[in-house]
C-alpha cells in the first residue's frame, strides 16, 4: 500500500502545485491565455463544473457535490482493490495515480466550485479546444495502467 500512497501523494501534489503556479502565480485566471510553445502547448484557463470535456457543466450546484461524492467513492473503492487484490508494483502505482488525481480535482471542486483546467495541447494542424490538468493526466495514466497491469484472478473449475 505504500506505493499507492506515494503515487497518490505525488499526483495530488504535482496537480495542486501546478495549478497554484499557473493559475495564481502566473495569473492565468486573470489573463486567460498564455502561449507557452505555440501551437503545441498553451495555457488556457478553463473552469470545468462538469466532467470530462465539460459534460454536465452548467448543472445545478447539487451536481458539484454529487461529483465530489462519486470521486471520493471511486477513490475509496480503488484503495480497497489495491489493498485486497493488486500485487504488481505498476498496478499499485496506477491505483495511486487515479486516487491522487481524483482527490486533486475534488479539492478544486470544494475550494473553487469547479476544476481548474489549463493545459491545452494541439498538434499537426489539429486545434484542440479542450483544456485539462495534471490530475487528469494521472487519472488517465492510472486507468490505462490498471487496464494493462492489474492482476487477473485465475478462474478454476
Amino acid at each position: 500500500m505504500r506505493l499507492v500512497f506515494l503515487s497518490a501523494l505525488f499526483w495530488f501534489a504535482a496537480d495542486q502545485l501546478s495549478k497554484w503556479a499557473v493559475v495564481h502565480w502566473m495569473r492565468l485566471a486573470e489573463i486567460g491565455h498564455i502561449a507557452v510553445w505555440p501551437p503545441f502547448l498553451n495555457f488556457h484557463m478553463g473552469w470545468n463544473t462538469g466532467i470530462n470535456f465539460g459534460l454536465f457543466s452548467g448543472s445545478p450546484d447539487a451536481m458539484r457535490w454529487i461529483l465530489i461524492a462519486l470521486a471520493v467513492s471511486i477513490s475509496a473503492w480503488i484503495l480497497w482493490w489495491a489493498k485486497t487484490g493488486l500485487t504488481r508494483p505498476v498496478a499499485l502505482l496506477s491505483a495511486g495515480a487515479i486516487v491522487g488525481g481524483a482527490l486533486g480535482n475534488v479539492l478544486d471542486r470544494v475550494i473553487y466550485g469547479a476544476v481548474a483546467d489549463f493545459l491545452n495541447v494541439s498538434c499537426c494542424g489539429i486545434v484542440n479546444p479542450f483544456a485539462f490538468n495534471l490530475a487528469d493526466i494521472g487519472i488517465f495514466l492510472g486507468a490505462f495502467g490498471l487496464l494493462i497491469f492489474a492482476d487477473a484472478k485465475k478462474i478454476t473449475t
